[in-house]
């Protein structure tokens, strides 16, 4: 089979809803959804049968570090917390080269791609030694490789010694937002204000690390508030943990201020459950922010799946499904709410148009062999398309092969 294959027509699909429809495409966008065997004939190349798939809108990863992918085994880390997964991560990232980012980076986003992610926002660092941008450089390199098969926006990454010049030629080089984790710094609110500058100055969308941890101050009411007037640039703020820990009286205020303010949230389960909680061996919190007062409150909301196999999070599979399994029994969302929140949730978080089976939509689907989303959500099955701008870019089938198995009749005793 030859990929991308263009595609008018996707055939006898069951949709969330339990009925079966076709969808008709014109190029990247959805023309119209009709029931099942009544859409007009297409060139049989560009007919694509999904009779046994449930067709969902493809999923979005809002918060990806894909330089980091795939070095857990590369640093031999201790498990342990954030502070540690920091400090194992520099003393490893000296021997990072550009080449070496570019190919885990490359094998990490195709894996995102088969399972059914066709956007991504990837955090990048600044590396030390004499190329401090080849991890910029190497994620440029691979977005543009991946450029007719999905979406990859960049967002820098640096702490507060990084001088304002390495973010400004990152921008210049092609990145797209303006990052880091100011809660982190020994002056957060000063390290906030100086990126939210940098980013207004460089006409910037952001996209912080934020309050990742389970006490301490605050630092997204500050930037719900610094942001809520721009109307040429967004912010987002991921991860958030702190705000799971807040009693309902704290907690409300805050969800307020981020909702008035349009910011974007972004809750990360894998990462957050495996990094937070360390020093509480007994009833050991989740660590994840406040999933369903921020659902409830209408906050724009998206989940994505953060680090994988490195020191932040020896784990991973790149898989949306893996994501919603996490937030179903970690969050308390229901299995609708989830597929949401890396699909729709994490679309809107990152400002792009939606996608789905939706007249006027864009044609960016993941369909999974199932008969219902929850069938979908439980199983995770391989066997999987995946459409981006109206084209199939990826498809697996997978072969199962077990022993054969018989009733175990009663023995029949001669008399």
């Amino acid at each position: 089979m030859h990929l991308p294959r263009p595609l008018r027509l996707l055939r006898n699909a069951t949709l969330p809803d339990g009925t079966r429809a076709d969808v008709v495409l014109d190029g990247e966008v959805v023309a119209r959804v009709r029931p099942a065997g009544t859409a007009p004939a297409a060139a049989a190349d560009e007919v694509l049968d999904l009779t046994g798939f449930v067709l969902l809108a493809a999923a979005a990863d809002p918060h990806a570090h894909l330089d980091k992918s795939r070095t857990w085994e590369r640093t031999s880390p201790v498990f342990g917390d954030l502070p540690s997964a920091i400090a194992q991560y520099a003393a490893y990232a000296d021997a990072e080269t550009r080449e070496s980012i570019a190919d885990r980076a490359r094998t990490t986003a195709l894996e995102m791609l088969a399972h059914g992610v066709t956007a991504v926002r990837s955090h990048v660092n600044f590396l030390p030694g004499p190329d401090p941008l080849r991890g910029v450089d190497a994620l440029l390199q691979v977005r543009e490789e991946l450029r007719d098969l999905m979406e990859i926006e960049l967002c820098t990454l640096g702490d507060d010694t990084v001088a304002d010049e390495l973010h400004e030629e990152a921008v210049r080089r092609g990145v797209d937002l303006i990052g880091g984790a100011p809660h982190l710094a020994a002056d957060p609110l000063g390290e906030l204000d100086r990126l939210l500058r940098l980013a207004e100055r460089l006409g910037c969308s952001v996209d912080m690390h934020t309050d990742e941890a389970l006490d301490g101050p605050l630092t997204i009411v500050e930037l719900a508030r610094r942001t809520a007037g721009w109307t040429d640039a967004s912010a987002s703020a991921g991860h958030c943990s702190r705000l799971g820990t807040l009693p309902p009286a704290d907690l409300a205020p805050v969800v307020e201020a981020v909702r008035a303010a349009d910011l974007g949230i972004i809750t990360l389960p894998i990462t957050n459950l495996y990094l937070q909680g360390w020093d509480a061996p007994v009833a050991t919190p989740r660590g994840i922010t406040a999933v369903r007062a921020l659902l409830d409150a209408g906050v724009r909301l998206g989940a994505g799946a953060d680090n994988v196999r490195d020191p932040f999070n020896p784990l991973g599979r790149c898989d949306p499904l893996e994501t919603v399994a996490l937030l179903v029994t970690a969050a308390h969302v229901t299995i609708d709410e989830a597929l949401a929140l890396v699909s729709h949730g994490a679309r809107s978080v990152m400002r792009l148009e939606p996608a789905g089976p939706v007249a006027g939509a864009r044609a960016e689907f993941l369909a999974v062999k199932g008969t219902s989303p929850a069938d979908v959500a439980a199983t995770a099955d391989p066997n999987r398309r995946v459409i981006h701008r109206g084209r199939l870019v990826s498809s697996t089938d997978a072969t199962v092969t077990t022993a054969s198995w018989s009733r175990i009749n009663e023995r029949q005793v001669s008399a």
